[in-house]
């Protein structure tokens, strides 16, 4: 094959076509069907939600997911990639609200029909963003995003109802009642994964903190702190810890119990100023146990009003005394659950009170009203406010409440042990802290997973409910679609709220409908790994053969949220963890450190961003980024510039490498491979380079072998570095010289299996630069994508070691040269290093490469910086050459061009050195003849402060 000199295009231009030629040759299908199915790497991809737009983070994700499996492919594998949608849930019904102008849940159902509701829910989810597709495919990523997976897809709801029935027959999932986070605007339950795992969930609010007075029965009072003063009218006990020592103060005409430790820091005005006190007596807070109260609002029953132990009352803040509303605090309504406490409830759904004279308020705007009411009657005694972190909807951003609500869980308690055993046993994870720190620490405080949600667009929770003559209820889970059609003779279309609900039968003399909840969309992402197949209806084998899957990705939040709920679903289901190995990556900040964010204009945005530097750029500046450690990373657009214009020296050689292969009619013969072993050939600096990308090669396996990307990537640009700055460098003389003696062979056979060979080793990080490369350098097939990655690592490791020596004494000596103040165009002396090679020529290359006469082998490396007049001279030739071969370039001659030549000073020391090396000069610049005249040329210059003219044309025999 012949080259074209120069024909390297736009990385913008060649990146754009090939995402067209690899779907016109169907690139990426090739690459799948071409390996064997019995070879199956199973991958997993994480569903984005389908309303979404692609941004860093996402592309990110997206790169590493094409990273892996292309590497896998090119060793073998048969990796099926195929994309999928998260389509249900709070995220989709927030979308829908906007849409159809819907401000509260109430809305749905009596101004909008919920069947209009979801059809509107449903329409939003089909209209699928192309956004999506292009810059999928601006980035490099193969996957199949024609065949994508929904989760509102119905063959996948039937396998989620199939897990739910499965799940709940192995006795893990049941039916209860457990305080929760949970949101008043959308009227449901979260769990507490949904909202750890968004860090802006977490905001600031400033609410009112209060000492609440509790009259005993017996004359007393306690003093009792809460920062949720909306929750005493739902207060059915208080709270000490049996262990305290408490004290009875007297302040004013007042007297209180408070903890002892706690009695300096209560007793002070609204200004924080020390009050005057008396102590009464010193008591255990077991003394206080079991005594009676007066209710603060209506009598809760004789159960009710009563002082209890509990462990988690401390004398850290408040007044070591706290009070007790169990509807509305976890550890409240497990205490009450344990000693049969009334559990009272006077908020509804939509965080409305149901009763009190507040009736009808939102709870969190009457909140600090209701503290300066009671304050105002004397319940409250004082009121302080506190600045604190509080969780909000991560979706809608309404303040959350902690409630009891009867729902349905999946027992993760019963399973957590063989969770954190198949953790051990199975999962590789990368960065490798994670298996036993967040990510087993997660599990290890896991509570049991709230499954249920009061909402409407979701997969319907298969579970009918009826009563018996005597009032008993009964249950039917249901786990197929052919199973309730058997029950209620009945099939629909789509099995979604609200036909779903209208779907009624009898069965045992017992008339069933369906309870009306769905299920957590996390639920639906866990069950992924087998809905995606509508498993066990179809693929089953399929399934079964390739669980569990090899790789999965996201970022560090899916830590506590998808990995966990795959986890989960993939122990409890099937008795194994549903993954090998896991890359956890970091966050992707804006170029403030900040979030990313419009507002903040902190961030270019990704299509322009890979426009101006190239697609594989931004790739290649992820792939090898602390992200993949886990590390957040703010992204700067310098940083993909800086990647781009290392990347651009792989160009610069094959610039090179096709200029001087077309001056010399060389051509690369396919059918006559080059030498893989260094052994075979001459040159040390051939066996240097060979041998160098061949360590490459290998770094490369045996780091993506272990998922550790970071460091996988760590040595491309060293290698390129190498190659352009020393080899390249270093063999211009071969490829310059015009006989060819076996070496100038050599030379155009070493740097074309070099490029080639790299354009291989990038492919999975850099596909489009490795696509563009290898076809321009004639590689043989389709694509470089449908190449086996290359196994051959065999390196001299003698040439590298003493590669490695030599040039180390270049950098040191190129030191003492910049101290000194001496550029490299002026010649020394001699430079003396401790040692010479055996098999690299360190003579040549340190007389070249530090431009002095000899080289002494002793002790320390040192420099003779003694300039006699005759060096002098030799350097002011050296500088006359630079200027002009500049004037060569500015001339717009080709690099073989032959020239006529007229040099001019009237210094005497310059034209000196001009006499004394007039053929060096000659022999340098290709200068056939010498004129006395001035030619057509012409350009002053000055060599350290003289002037010279130069003038030279074209030479003509």
């Amino acid at each position: 094959m012949k080259f074209k000199a120069n024909s390297r295009r736009r990385a913008l231009e060649y990146e754009k076509d090939w995402v067209q030629k690899w779907k016109t040759q169907k690139t990426f299908e090739k690459s799948v069907e071409q390996r064997p199915a019995d070879n199956a790497y199973v991958f997993y991809d994480g569903p984005p939600f389908i309303t979404g737009v692609p941004h860093h983070g996402t592309l990110l994700s997206s790169v590493v997911k094409d990273a892996v499996p292309r590497y896998q492919t090119m060793l073998g594998k048969r990796v099926e990639r195929v994309w999928g949608w998260d389509c249900h849930g709070l995220p989709a019904e927030v979308f829908t609200e906007k849409k159809l102008g819907i401000k509260d849940r109430r809305d749905i159902g009596t101004k909008i029909s919920l069947e209009e509701y979801i059809t509107t829910a449903r329409d939003n989810m089909v209209q699928t963003s192309s956004l999506w597709n292009d810059t999928i495919d601006r980035i490099g990523r193969w996957v199949d995003m024609d065949n994508a997976y929904k989760t509102m897809d119905k063959e996948y709801m039937e396998s989620i109802w199939w897990a739910f029935k499965e799940l709940y027959n192995k006795g893990k999932i049941y039916e209860g009642e457990r305080v929760l986070m949970y949101c008043t605007r959308d009227a449901t339950p979260l769990s507490k994964a949904e909202v750890t795992m968004d860090a802006g969930a977490y905001q600031d609010v400033t609410d009112p903190s209060v000492y609440v007075k509790f009259k005993l029965t017996n004359g007393n009072t306690l003093l009792a702190w809460t920062t949720t003063p909306w929750t005493l009218p739902a207060n059915t006990a208080v709270a000490v810890n049996k262990d305290l020592d408490y004290v009875e103060v007297k302040v004013g005409d007042e007297q209180f119990t408070v903890a002892k430790e706690l009695v300096q820091k209560v007793l002070t005005d609204e200004k924080h100023q020390p009050l005057e006190y008396e102590v009464v007596r010193e008591l255990k807070g077991e003394e206080l146990v079991g005594l009676s109260y007066e209710p603060l609002f209506e009598n809760r029953g004789e159960d009710a009003h009563k002082v209890w132990a509990a462990d988690y009352v401390s004398a850290e803040d408040g007044s070591g005394i706290v009070h007790i509303a169990p509807a509305y605090g976890e550890e409240d309504f497990e205490l009450a659950q344990r000693e049969g406490i009334p559990v009272v409830h006077v908020i509804d759904e939509n965080g409305l009170y149901s009763e009190t004279e507040w009736r009808g308020e939102n709870v969190w705007e009457i909140n600090k009203t209701i503290a300066k009411m009671l304050h105002e009657r004397g319940t409250v005694w004082k009121i302080d406010y506190i600045r604190h972190s509080y969780p909000h909807c991560h979706r809608c951003g309404t303040r959350l409440m902690y409630r009891a609500h009867p729902s349905w869980f999946f027992d993760v308690q019963g399973q957590k042990q063989l969770m954190l055993e198949k953790n051990t046993e199975q999962i590789e994870w990368f960065p490798e802290h994670l298996k036993h720190g967040r990510w087993q620490k997660n599990i290890e405080a896991a509570p049991d997973w709230n499954l249920s949600r009061d909402r409407f667009w979701a997969t319907a929770m298969p579970v009918w409910e009826g009563k018996d003559k005597d009032g008993k209820k009964h249950q039917i889970v249901v786990g197929s679609y052919a199973e309730l059609k058997d029950l209620s003779g009945r099939e629909l279309d789509d099995y979604h709220r609200p036909w779903v609900d209208d779907i009624t039968f009898e069965k045992d003399g017992i008339h069933y409908t369906r309870i009306e909840k769905v299920l957590d969309g996390w639920f639906e992402s866990g069950s992924m790994p087998f809905a995606q197949f509508h498993y066990p209806f179809e693929n089953k084998a399929k399934f079964e053969a390739n669980f569990p899957g090899d790789f999965i990705s996201e970022y560090i939040g899916q830590v506590r949220a998808w990995f966990y709920y795959l986890h989960v679903v993939g122990v409890g289901l099937f008795g194994e963890a549903p993954f090998k190995h896991v890359i956890t990556t970091g966050v992707v900040a804006g170029n403030d450190g900040r979030k990313m964010s419009k507002s903040y204009g902190n961030y270019t945005d990704p299509n322009e961003l890979m426009d101006k530097f190239s697609a594989d750029s931004l790739r290649f500046l992820l792939l090898s980024s602390p992200l993949l450690s886990g590390e957040d990373f703010a992204l700067h657009d310098k940083d993909v510039g800086d990647v781009a214009r290392k990347l651009s020296m792989i160009w610069n050689m094959y610039d090179f490498f096709t200029m001087y292969a077309e001056v010399d009619g060389w051509e690369f013969d396919p059918t006559k491979p080059f030498t893989t072993n260094p052994e075979d050939v001459h040159n040390p600096l051939d066996k240097w380079i060979i041998s160098r990308v061949h360590e490459l090669n290998k770094h490369v396996s045996e780091h993506m072998d272990a998922y550790n990307l970071p460091v996988a990537m760590s040595e491309f640009l060293p290698f390129i570095e190498d190659a352009s700055n020393w080899f390249v460098r270093r063999s211009r003389r071969r490829f310059w010289k015009s006989e060819d003696d076996g070496d100038k062979a050599e030379a155009y056979c070493t740097l074309h299996y070099v490029l080639m060979k790299l354009s291989v080793i990038l492919a999975p990080f850099t596909p489009f630069l490795s696509e563009e490369l290898y076809q321009n350098l004639g590689g043989g097939g389709e694509s470089v994508h449908l190449l086996d990655w290359p196994s051959n690592y065999t390196v001299d490791q003698l040439v590298l070691d003493e590669m490695g020596t030599v040039r180390e004494y270049v950098n040191q000596a190129l030191s003492i040269r910049a101290k000194e103040r001496l550029k490299i165009r002026q010649p020394l002396a001699s430079v003396t290093v401790p040692t010479l090679g055996k098999f690299v020529n360190f003579e040549d290359i340190l007389t070249e490469e530090l431009n002095v006469k000899k080289v002494v082998q002793g002790g320390e490396l040192t420099l003779d910086l003694e300039l006699t007049p005759e060096l002098k001279r030799e350097g002011l030739m050296r500088e006359v050459i630079r200027h002009i071969q500049a004037t060569r370039k500015d001339a717009g001659l080709n690099v073989d061009d032959r020239i006529v030549l007229h040099l001019s000073t009237d210094n005497q020391e310059l034209a000196a050195a001009i006499a004394e090396h007039e053929d060096t000069i000659r022999t340098e610049v290709l200068a056939d003849g010498v004129s006395t005249d001035k030619l057509s040329y012409e350009k002053d210059v000055k060599v350290e402060g003289a002037d010279l003219q130069v003038s030279l044309e074209k030479y003509s025999a």
